[in-house]
């Protein structure tokens, strides 16, 4: 396994109901889920799931719901067992851990954050943010530190004393995520922990997670079913449908080359100027060029550059990355890029091919 790849999910399949290895000879001969629940009354949570989640990096897995997603996050830490395959983190096949090796896994190398907080609401700020170490043995003294550093850091300084139900909404799962690094886990897994909030406190909260991301580089496993905050947050994007993988990748990739039908209606919707940046649909070259309008990043959206360029399809500009040219934008490609159909096509196009 490559030394970047900190958990990986091999042939992945769960199947819930009385005698789930005899309905797995159905599912690998084609089964799909309407058809097993229908004819053997069982029901097809997982199939044949393969994802690579690399280290520092955040994996969205997104889909509506009885698709799947929060029965896959809760395989990476063995709150639900799987019926067949191989969950590896650190290199180690976490299935074949032990009882006191799974206690360990749990407790320090990973940490959850729940959509409905999951905060003791006869502990204090202060105490809830302190439960992992407290967990492990430590005594107060020894803890009260390390979780008031975290409180500050998500933005609750002079919180200590405050219970939970004094608090909002989007200030415990500040609680929720405070706890979560105060444990010091490099392993997040975050199960639609935002959906609970409101649309400003939510995107609040996903701006504060990139923060924490681009300083502490977690290896962080988010589950959502709102493509917005998919993304936004995502490095690499998994997408499911009744327990299958339709699509996973680079998510500015999936949503110029969307391979399925039912992709392309998820991302139908999508402000694309908003979500598209521009290293996603630049002509790459580092040799300089005349007569450019200007310099842009290449992850602007192509939003601000439709600002920039006040629409004038006659302009190109530098493409530039940490003070280096990476690239040419024209506004013109630019422009194609906003109309979805051609690339939608060519996708389905090619996995039909």
């Amino acid at each position: 396994m490559s030394e970047d790849i900190k958990v990986s999910i091999r042939n992945l399949y769960k199947v819930f109901g009385a005698e789930p290895q005899a309905a797995m000879e159905h599912v690998r001969a084609g089964m799909d889920k309407a058809d097993l629940l229908e004819e053997h009354g069982h029901v097809l949570g997982l199939k044949d799931i393969n994802v690579d989640m690399h280290a520092g990096k955040i994996t969205v897995i997104m889909g509506l719901s009885g698709s799947g997603k929060s029965t896959l996050i809760r395989h990476l830490n063995r709150l639900i067992e799987p019926t067949a395959g191989e969950v590896i983190v650190n290199g180690e096949d976490v299935l074949a851990y032990n009882e006191e090796q799974l206690r360990r896994l749990r407790r320090e190398n990973m940490s959850m954050v729940f959509q409905k907080f999951a905060l003791l609401p006869h502990r204090t700020v202060l105490e809830n943010a302190g439960t992992p170490l407290e967990v492990r043995g430590y005594e107060r003294h020894e803890w009260e530190d390390e979780a008031r550093k975290w409180l500050n850091r998500v933005g609750l300084e002079g919180q200590d004393n405050q219970f939970p139900h004094q608090l909002s909404g989007g200030m415990q799962q500040r609680v929720g995520i405070a706890r979560a690094l105060t444990s010091n886990a490099d392993i997040m897994l975050m199960d639609e922990a935002f959906s609970a909030l409101d649309p400003l406190i939510r995107t609040d909260m996903q701006d504060l997670l990139l923060e924490l991301q681009e300083e502490l580089h977690k290896t962080v496993v988010f589950i959502t079913h709102d493509l917005d905050e998919a993304l936004k947050l995502a490095d690499h994007l998994v997408i499911l449908k009744d327990g299958e993988i339709v699509q996973q990748g680079e998510p500015q990739r999936i949503l110029l080359h969307p391979n399925d039908p039912y992709i392309v209606d998820f991302i139908s919707d999508i402000n694309r100027a908003r979500v598209l940046r521009v290293r996603s649909v630049m002509q790459k070259t580092d040799q300089p060029r005349p007569g450019m309008a200007g310099e842009v990043d290449a992850d602007d959206t192509l939003e601000s550059v439709i600002a920039l360029s006040e629409g004038d399809t006659a302009l190109s500009y530098r493409v530039m990355r940490n003070g280096q040219q990476v690239g040419i934008l024209s506004v013109k490609e630019l422009v194609r890029a906003l109309v979805p159909t051609a690339a939608a096509e060519d996708g389905i196009r090619a996995k039909a091919g």
